[in-house]
């Protein structure tokens, strides 16, 4: 079938995922104040649900940290219902269907390449940064957050000298270890024989660390690990144990106007994050295929629903999770979904053995995803393009580190727009060479651009006000076809004002205003 042509890649690829994915969903999930199984619920339906129904070949989607301060301020402001919040979540995947319909997916074009850049290598340095403290045993912050500030008031950096003063050697051992192992694999391993690429690397680091964890139990080696520093996953006793863990939303909660708002909210967050990494996925993709956005708002309108139908939390495109899929050899949108196949099989038959994985072991992995997105030579890549790349870039990914991912893009769009609008100033017109007649007189041609908009109004009165007294200055507008009303308004007045400095206006295809 064709759907399986390449599941010698994405098989391999859906396991790193899975494994990557089990402690963000967790994580999120604590970060969110929702139950533990809510986080797992979204990873199923992302994987699964918007897997099938998306056309991004190597997205992946689950709840998301972006989203992780709206869901606990949210429920807090629903009195503590949980039930009443996933009435909103349906809500917001209902407005996502809406805006797939509407075609709204066009938003996705509007990010500048510099910002996408530099929100995967400021992710990329995010996740090393948050991963160091769990690779030497320190595990305060909750995996999966990706803010500066965490809630006990520490931060990014003061967790990574919390993790050098009290690291745990168990945990120290094991991630140098899975480091040293990855990078064999990577960078020799691949190319010595064809097996290394069926079996991935990640893969053996897992069940290493799961081997090792054990060893400690039993006494086998002399270190040890603390429960927060192992995966923790809800155990269910039984089938009947598993699905008594989903929770079903309170649609009487439809007559409080605090439903709508948070979904109103949920709805443009989710989307934005998901057209974001949408981009940004493209981007990462070794065949550049593009997906096709409308059709992602969709999938996660649809995944949204079911989400909140089943007690899960909402779900957006996420980009850890895409790039560990690329990193790792995913070729199509099977490997997502097989990895929402994973988490729903384990959750109910392994949950104890999951619980085995040490944090440590894929912390290691996370790091070797965190430098893939961010290289020292793209920086040097960026740095040769130009400051109009390079300081969205730089403000993109210092924004990210020191905020977090929706902040840090929105001050690299601003930095984007600013070059935009100083595009639009310098190209709005020209003027051509001076003629000087033989009375003496100067006759300046001043030639408007195609199109010329209100924040071209400083470029122009700069212009006219270097024009001498005693000049003449030709006004030409035969290659536009649009000028702003400001514009228009602008050079009527200047050819009025014009004869206090002796100076005459001639004008050819000038746009007059339209009169209400």
């Amino acid at each position: 079938m064709k759907v399986f042509k390449h599941i010698k890649q994405d098989l391999p690829a859906s396991i790193v995922v899975f494994f990557v994915a089990v402690p963000l969903c967790l994580g999120i999930a604590l970060a969110s104040g929702a139950p533990l199984f809510a986080g797992i619920i979204a990873g199923i339906i992302g994987g699964i649900v918007v897997g099938v129904a998306s056309g991004s070949p190597l997205g992946v989607s689950g709840p998301a940290a972006g989203l992780a301060v709206i869901v606990l301020t949210s429920i807090a402001s629903l009195g503590g219902s949980w039930e009443a919040f996933l009435t909103a979540v349906v809500l917001a995947g209902i407005i996502q269907l809406v805006l797939g319909f509407a075609k709204a997916g066009f938003i996705a074009y509007f990010f500048p390449s510099s910002v996408i850049k530099g929100m995967l290598t400021g992710i990329g340095l995010l996740i090393i940064l948050k991963q160091i403290p769990h690779a030497l045993g320190w595990d305060k912050d909750i995996e999966g957050d990706d803010s500066f500030i965490q809630a006990d008031g520490q931060n990014t950096f003061s967790e990574i000298i919390n993790a050098i003063e009290f690291f745990t050697p168990g945990a120290v051992l094991i991630a140098f270890i899975s480091l040293i192992i990855l990078i064999l694999w990577d960078k020799v391993l691949t190319k010595s024989h064809k097996i290394f690429l069926l079996i991935q690397g990640p893969i053996v680091v897992v069940i290493l660390g799961i081997i090792m964890n054990y060893f400690y139990q039993t006494g086998v080696l002399n270190f040890s690990l603390a429960t927060d520093q192992v995966v923790r996953i809800p155990v269910p006793k039984d089938l009947a144990g598993f699905f008594s863990q989903f929770t079903f939303p309170d649609f009487s909660a439809l007559s409080n106007l605090e439903v709508y708002k948070i979904a109103f909210v949920i709805a443009i967050v989710a989307s934005l994050e998901t057209l974001l990494c949408v981009e940004a996925t493209d981007k990462l993709d070794p065949d550049k295929r593009i997906t096709p956005t409308d059709r992602e708002l969709k999938a996660q309108g649809l995944g949204n629903v079911i989400s909140g139908l089943i007690g899960g939390l909402p779900i957006t495109q996420v980009i850890v999770r895409s790039s560990a899929n690329i990193s790792f050899g995913g070729k199509t949108k099977m490997s997502a979904i097989l990895h929402g196949v994973l988490l729903l099989l384990s959750a109910i038959t392994i949950a104890s053995i999951l619980n085995m994985i040490p944090l440590a072991s894929l912390a290691a992995i996370l790091l070797m995803v965190g430098y893939k997105l961010a290289k020292p030579s793209l920086f040097k890549q960026m740095y040769k393009l130009g400051w109009e790349q390079f300081i969205p870039f730089t403000a993109t990914v210092v924004s990210i580190l020191a905020t977090d991912l929706l902040r840090g893009i929105t001050v690299g769009m601003l930095f984007g727009i600013f070059y935009t609008l100083r595009h639009s100033y310098r190209n709005s017109l020209h003027m051509k060479d001076v003629i000087t007649t033989e009375a003496g007189h100067q006759i300046h041609h001043l030639v408007l651009a195609e199109e010329v908009s209100f924040f071209n109004k400083a470029s122009v009165v700069k212009s006219l006000d270097s024009i001498p007294a005693n000049s003449k200055v030709i006004i030409d507008c035969s290659k536009s076809k649009s000028i702003a009303y400001d514009v228009v308004e602008l050079l009527k007045n200047y050819e009025s004002n014009a004869k206090t400095k002796n100076i005459t206006v001639e004008k050819i295809n000038f746009i007059e205003p339209v009169s209400a």
